[in-house]
């Protein structure tokens, strides 16, 4: 875990930029330790939602998966911060993207019981598809995918698909 990763999860801004700024760190930094996170991820998962808006500010993209497939809007929504999938749903960031295991950031939510995040994240799942679709139209290029994590998974998969032939 950098420096970068830890000031992000504790909510210290003042170093957070400080990192940033003297260029010691990427934004985009994956933690192998902690399953590929980004400090946006510890952000989210933290609820500092201003913290989410320095690190997008500073260049930090918004659709970072982990290992598993989460968005920084999947760990928001795990504990339920719903300051942080409003902030990240404002910088149209992906929040309906979904895991590994087909679950998209609203049924996490729902399987920890934030209702009020279900809520959001059911009418901001609609706005963000129709918001795709509109830049789509007018050429607008999104930030909404994760290439890297597409990688892992494309080669995680080709493994498996090896490993069970070699089994037969």
């Amino acid at each position: 875990m950098t420096e970068l990763h830890q000031a992000a999860a504790a909510g210290d801004y003042d170093k957070v930029e400080e990192i940033l700024r003297q260029k010691k760190c990427s934004p985009n930094e994956r933690d192998i330790d902690w399953s590929n996170k980004t400090p946006l991820h510890w952000a989210a998962a933290k609820g500092h939602t201003k913290m989410v808006r320095v690190l997008i500010a500073h260049g930090a993209r918004p659709c970072p998966r982990t290992n598993y497939g989460w968005t920084p809007a999947h760990s928001a929504a795990e504990y339920g911060h719903l300051s942080v999938l409003r902030q990240l749903h404002s910088l149209n960031a992906p929040i309906d993207k979904e895991d590994s295991y087909g679950d998209k950031p609203v049924r996490i939510a729902e399987i920890y019981g934030h209702l009020d995040c279900v809520r959001f994240l059911l009418k901001a799942e609609t706005e963000g598809q129709a918001y795709r679709k509109m830049a789509a139209l007018k050429g607008i290029s999104l930030d909404d995918s994760d290439e890297e994590w597409a990688q892992r998974s494309k080669v995680n998969e080709e493994n498996l698909i090896s490993h069970r032939n070699i089994q037969v």
